[in-house]
């Protein structure tokens, strides 16, 4: 079951913040922690800037997460959502629940007026690689084209 999650709903923020927590911790990432991610969460929910998505399994149990992103275009009057987190628990992984995210990813984004998705993954993953290629996105630089890089710096 994926479920939205509304700024003011303390169960489903620290639900979400402990997933994102943990995939940070899995892959070695920094963290804020829980607590200070779920104020986090809070707000840009409230704000408009982020939509968040909550899976959960048959008993309950929170077992992965979606975060959008959206922001306006600067190719049409429609917003672009980006998928910022995208985490399943690894004991759930390959059971549907990344399919089932994506899926309500790409419907509440177009809900919200998008008319364009995107994402970033590492060139190793290629488990992910193939879960965004079966919900239909496509790499940018097109089959065979060049590797695309992504750079960050912190501010």
């Amino acid at each position: 079951m994926i479920e939205t999650v509304p700024p003011h709903d303390d169960d489903r923020l620290s639900a979400t913040a402990r997933l994102m927590h943990d995939f940070n911790t899995e892959y070695d990432e920094p963290s804020p922690g829980p607590d200070a991610l779920a104020g986090i969460l809070a707000r840009r929910i409230a704000d408009g800037q982020a939509t968040v998505l909550l899976a959960r399994d048959d008993a309950g149990e929170p077992v992965g997460i979606a975060i959008a992103r959206l922001s306006p275009s600067l190719w049409s009057d429609a917003l672009e959502a980006y998928l910022a987190e995208l985490y399943v628990v690894p004991p759930r992984r390959g059971q549907g629940f990344g399919r089932e995210l994506l899926t309500a990813f790409l419907n509440t984004s177009r809900d919200a007026g998008a008319d364009y998705a995107f994402l970033i993954t590492s060139e190793t993953d290629v488990s992910a690689q193939r879960a965004y290629e079966a919900a239909g996105f496509r790499r940018t630089e097109g089959e065979g084209g060049p590797v695309m890089l992504a750079y960050e710096q912190d501010l």
